[in-house]
């Protein structure tokens, strides 16, 4: 969709969207590609005992077809919503194609969530189908009673108590199936998130949702598709930041995407699949990026990398400055969230890209920093980050939430609840979410800029960083460190971390309390779990 332009203020002068009012993401991202090269890779399996397979778009096409016969024949049909609980395997992809070629709504469910997490996203969103491993079986057996709408349940790898085998009911249905007529707004997808009160909320995403990722893929892994690209993410597929970050827009473009299955993330094998898979394109959230880099990869592991992206949380100079020490890559921060994703970004290539800052708007989107009635502030003054309304890459509704879903818009714009500012030079810096901001004696603290520099003394390996309740100060700067090898936790170390970020920052912003931790909660993308440290705190 971008063409090829020398500097971005072209690139974004000249973009124009071409949305058809016709559209259906299986036709984009398997259809086309299976009836004119069905032999192109679309996955790259790599199986755990260090085996990895291509699968063809037509091979893929037909698994495809053969799920959504088999959901039509047991009553799927448009509108109906149909849960993925799956690690990154091919069926996972397979069944996404499957549900859009029905008419019917995905809504993927992470691996991490645990019973009752399952149980209100199952009940809420009214899936009629679920499809899964039977390593969830226990999950579903203790929340079924409860899930009334839940008619039919299938396991990719065998057959159970109240759950089939899909694989069984594949082998009898036929492998060819019509792609339902949709419009471009109809109801594609629903991805949960959860805001800083009340209940997760189910984001509803239209068909179009594809075609607006794709200037966002393209600017931050610098034109994309080239020759010899291949993607990879550690990101489950659950999340937009794997399924809209990189598997969906990889299947459209024809660049094949890698699937790996793993339960948490190891960077020492992250680097060395970089390597056996030839990967030239990852999109790798900080804190699992912050874990390869204190597990450097190596000496003589070729990497072929070609592009970077980063976000979900802030980059921070430390990382930068280690990718392009290491990899000779600089990173592409982008920002975006479930409800709008990729909507601010770095494009080195382009020469958009400054230390400490997200970047620009990608070619077409408007965004600006609002007051809270959606007014626009001049340079210079924070606010919140807004992207102007309508816009493809925006969310329908809220699942059964209207309330929600008009609180999410002022002024003409969408409301991200994230706090930012712009620089004179147009360029957005990223202060924090909402529920991640510290408020502290009069002081409004965002947990990244205090996280990049505690990563930057010599004994911390990782760092996160909450708002402690006190009854003083409103809140205060809570840190819990993850030491490096050779490092013993210390009233000692606590204090000279203090002062290292005291002396650096500012004296409201460093950690009154310093934890010492093992480990971080982590999600298996590697990803903070902030909820999980707000409640030890």
């Amino acid at each position: 969709m971008l063409d090829g332009a020398s500097d971005y203020e072209t690139l974004r002068a000249n973009f124009r969207w071409s949305i058809p009012a016709r559209f259906n993401i299986a036709a984009a991202v398997s259809d086309r590609w299976a009836a004119a090269e069905p032999g192109r890779p679309a996955l790259i399996e790599r199986r755990p005992d260090g085996s990895a397979i291509a699968i063809g778009h037509g091979e893929l096409a037909r698994t495809a077809a053969r799920m959504a016969n088999l959901l039509a024949a047991h009553g799927v049909g448009r509108g109906d919503r149909v849960a993925i609980l799956l690690p990154q395997v091919p069926e996972t992809a397979a069944l996404h194609i499957a549900i859009y070629k029905l008419g019917a709504i995905a809504v993927p469910l992470a691996l991490l969530f645990g019973v009752e997490a399952l149980s209100y996203r199952l009940a809420n969103s009214g899936a009629r189908a679920l499809v899964m491993t039977t390593a969830s079986a226990a999950k579903l057996a203790e929340i079924r009673p409860g899930l009334t709408s839940l008619e039919h349940v299938f396991a990719i790898d065998g057959a159970g108590d109240g759950f089939f085998d899909l694989n069984r009911g594949l082998r009898a249905a036929s492998d060819t199936c019509a792609t339902a007529d949709t419009r471009a707004e109809d109801p594609a997808l629903m991805i949960y998130t959860s805001g800083t009160t009340g209940p997760p909320k189910g984001a509803l995403h239209a068909h179009r949702v594809l075609i607006g990722h794709l200037p966002g893929i393209q600017f931050a892994h610098e034109f994309l598709p080239q020759p010899g690209d291949r993607l990879w993410t550690p990101s489950d597929w659950a999340w937009a930041g794997g399924l809209l970050n990189v598997l969906l827009p990889g299947l459209y473009f024809g660049v094949p995407v890698v699937a790996c299955r793993f339960e948490k993330f190891d960077p020492a094998f992250a680097w060395r699949l970089i390597a056996e898979q030839s990967i030239r394109n990852i999109f790798v959230p900080p804190t699992a990026l912050k874990l390869m880099r204190a597990s450097p990869p190596p000496t003589g592991l070729k990497l072929p990398l070609r592009t970077l992206f980063s976000g979900g949380e802030t980059v921070g100079k430390g990382l930068q400055d280690w990718s392009v020490a290491t990899l000779g890559l600089r990173i592409n921060e982008v920002y975006g969230q479930t409800e709008c994703n990729l909507v601010l970004e770095s494009c080195a290539a382009l020469g958009v890209w400054r230390p400490g800052a997200i970047g620009k708007p990608v070619p077409g989107h408007a965004v600006a920093i609002v007051d809270a009635e959606g007014s626009a502030l001049p340079a210079g003054r924070p606010g919140t980050i807004a992207v102007a309304a309508p816009d493809p890459v925006m969310f329908l509704e809220y699942w059964q939430r209207p309330e929600a879903t008009r609180d999410k818009f002022a002024g003409g714009c969408l409301l991200t609840g994230d706090q930012g500012v712009m620089d004179e030079d147009g360029y957005f810096h990223f202060v924090g979410r909402d529920d991640d901001i510290i408020t502290s004696a009069g002081y409004r603290i965002g947990p990244g800029e205090i996280e990049d520099c505690l990563i930057g003394h010599p004994a911390v390996k990782l760092a996160a960083v909450i708002g402690k309740p006190d009854p003083l100060r409103t809140e205060i700067v809570k840190a819990f460190v993850v030491l490096n090898d050779g490092f013993a936790p210390s009233a000692d170390l606590a204090a000279q971390i203090q002062s290292w970020v005291r002396t650096r920052l500012s004296a409201h912003e460093y950690p009154r309390e310093i934890v010492f931790e093992p480990e971080l909660p982590l999600t298996t993308s590697g990803k903070v779990i902030r909820r999980v440290l707000r409640v030890r705190a």
